[in-house]
């Protein structure tokens, strides 16, 4: 079983010929209502690759909240430890797309209600847990101490460290494998990639977007190629990258093996617009990695 820990979010999203300036207000076009969140993007990825998947999540006692917990029910995620915070609202990303950019303001709201202490509610599921995926759109205390009882109740963990922020030595040493993209390789270790994985042998695995994913053996650097893909849309990626991860690891492949999986899936969820909704199944991967 996987454990995920993070963030569930709703992602309002219009799109409009022109961003408004302060104190501007413009037409729009299109909206849409889309489910998000670190967390629950990553969940959703694990669980349409076949493995079983349980979120640990909080929302807030709105429609959003119930509408963030269906929709993980519908993709057979298990949401008994998704908290109902009556205090705060779910999180949302309120988004503005033009011309293929887009400017986002994030409300956290219950993603942002736990406390340090709140981690040893949740003792008993990573003593059941094969896998324990992390991610930092949640409190970095609580997670650091969701990563010391994953660590006392043998979970492997990953680490994926977005967003980007600084990781003491000590957070560093509790998980087993750390997966930031390139310019978050660059923020939290100051170094360029192949330095900062060779000082993280079998640990520290960066992924590079079509290049693929790089890390160091110990005895070598190696780097794990990407597949060729039409992107249409690279949100999600990499979420989809960790989810399909954590499910290869979970289904004991070797390290080489599970970020060549990951990669591939990565590459299928980039063909289909939106985050979730690109996510492959496993037959899909299994057939790219054949091609």
């Amino acid at each position: 079983m996987i454990a995920i820990v993070g963030s569930i979010n709703i992602d309002l999203v219009v799109y409009t010929s022109n961003m408004p300036v302060p104190g501007e207000t413009v037409l729009g076009d299109k909206f849409r209502t889309n489910p998000g969140g670190k967390g629950a993007n990553q969940a959703v990825a694990a669980a349409r690759l076949g493995a079983a998947v349980t979120m640990v999540g909080r929302v807030g006692n709105d429609p959003y909240g119930k509408l963030a917990t269906e929709n993980l029910r519908n993709e057979q995620v298990e949401t008994g430890y998704i908290d109902v915070d009556n205090a705060a609202h779910t999180g949302v990303a309120m988004i503005t797309v033009t011309n293929n950019d887009n400017s986002i303001v994030v409300a956290p709201g219950a993603n942002f209600s736990w406390k340090r202490e709140d981690a040893g509610l949740y003792r008993e599921l990573l003593r059941q847990s094969k896998v324990l995926l992390l991610q930092l759109e949640v409190p970095l205390p609580f997670i650091e101490e969701i990563a010391k009882l994953g660590k006392e109740e043998q979970c492997t963990t990953i680490l994926n460290p977005a967003p980007a922020q600084q990781l003491s030595p000590s957070m560093l040493d509790l998980v087993d494998f750390i997966t930031p993209n390139e310019t978050e390789c660059q923020t939290i270790f100051k170094q360029p990639v192949e330095q900062a994985v060779r000082n993280y042998p079998n640990k520290l695995i960066v992924t590079e977007g079509k290049k693929g994913a790089t890390y160091h053996d110990g005895n070598r650097l190696v780097r794990v190629n990407g597949f060729l893909a039409k992107a249409v849309d690279t949100t999600g990626a990499g979420d989809t990258f960790n989810g399909a991860f954590a499910a290869a690891l979970a289904s004991e492949q070797p390290l080489a093996e599970a970020v060549s999986f990951a990669n591939a899936a990565a590459s299928l969820s980039v063909e289909k617009a939106g985050a979730q909704s690109g996510m492959p199944t496993k037959k899909q991967v299994v057939h790219r990695l054949g091609t």
